[in-house]
């Protein structure tokens, strides 16, 4: 056993085997800073088997506080990641995890002793409203969104840790990332029906064996992507207290649209009215949906309007900076094995 390094940052982390945690882990393992690695979730997992051999893994609910406090016992950071993005959930279920095990987390770890509590939000919780500025900075209020259940949650949570940190000494930092991208990016996994990715796949072997590309249209709408080891280095400065305690926007480089991210997915774009698009989305999303539709049509409202954030906080006061661009995050997930290493 390697022996424990002086005045190092003992850390538990939820949800560890997800895009985040799969970024994350083998990041705080490496670093001379970090010491002990807890890794917490409900299905029992070996984490030698994805060559995490310093990592403790422990089994933990965020349904069940008394596993929580067990499970982070020691710990001086606790990085809660564990999240449902889908919707094919029982809404009560959801919410359980979400909101109640975002919350019981956070009580967790304050029982435990922790000195600092680190929140995967998103940018969603800014809402997809009209009047939100391109691109928002972090002094733009967050805002529950109108109809999508992911984002309404991520705003509802920022405010409830917030009225929860008050008092106790433990400092909070929240992150708020795009579309996350990269080799292990879960994609649709779990939010479409079995045929429904049996559908895509076929569709997406179509795209590449095809000899001409694909028509289909695309408007003009922006969309930011960051790449999972920039998720994982900005979650690392939070644990290590690079910065003060408060939210952070964080996104690669360059602001793409849905035109472009077509074009490097092998598509050829039709351009379509961006406003159109936005009507529509704003009108499919407000529509109750029968239960056979793929729950992935919720997050239409994403389109009525896409938020687009501006970093400089993060880089100012966390020392943080992305290393790939929004396009080369993209690329790495549509290309993995020619962005390796």
């Amino acid at each position: 056993m390697a022996p424990a390094r002086r005045n190092a940052i003992d850390v538990a982390v939820t949800g560890p085997t997800g895009t985040f945690g799969s970024a994350l882990i083998p990041r705080l393992l490496d670093d001379a800073r970090i010491g002990r690695v807890v890794g917490i979730a409900r299905r029992p997992f070996d984490p030698h088997t994805r060559g995490w051999l310093g990592m403790h893994y422990r089994r933990g609910d965020v349904r069940e506080p008394d596993e929580l406090r067990e499970a982070f016992d020691g710990a001086d950071a606790v990085v809660h990641l564990a999240f449902l993005i889908t919707g094919a959930a029982a809404p009560e279920t959801i919410r359980e995890i979400n909101v109640e095990g975002t919350l019981n987390a956070f009580r967790a770890a304050v029982a435990a002793g922790a000195s600092r509590f680190v929140y995967a939000s998103s940018v969603a919780a800014y809402g997809f409203h009209r009047d939100n500025p391109e691109p928002m900075t972090e002094d733009w209020p967050v805002r529950p969104a109108a109809h999508l259940f992911y984002a309404q949650e991520k705003a509802e949570i920022e405010g409830l840790l917030a009225e929860e940190a008050r008092g106790t000494g433990v400092e909070l930092y929240v992150l708020r990332p795009p579309i996350v991208l990269g080799p292990h990016a879960v994609g649709a996994k779990g939010v479409l029906p079995e045929p429904v990715m049996a559908l895509l796949g076929r569709v997406g072997g179509a795209v590449t064996s095809s000899p001409v590309p694909l028509p289909v249209f695309a408007p003009d709408l922006p969309v930011q992507f960051i790449h999972e080891d920039d998720v994982a280095e900005a979650f690392v400065r939070c644990v290590v207290g690079a910065g003060p305690q408060g939210s952070y926007n964080i996104a690669g480089d360059g602001v793409l649209t849905i035109r472009e991210v077509a074009r490097e997915a092998g598509l050829a774009p039709i351009p379509v009215p961006s406003t159109a698009v936005r009507r529509l989305a704003g009108m499919l999303a407000g529509v109750s949906l029968p239960s056979f539709v793929p729950p992935v049509v919720e997050w239409a409202e994403v389109l009525a309007n896409p938020p687009v954030v501006d970093t400089t906080a993060a880089r100012r006061d966390l020392g943080w900076s992305p290393r790939y661009s929004s396009l080369e995050a993209l690329r790495a997930t549509l290309h993995p094995d020619a962005t390796a290493g």
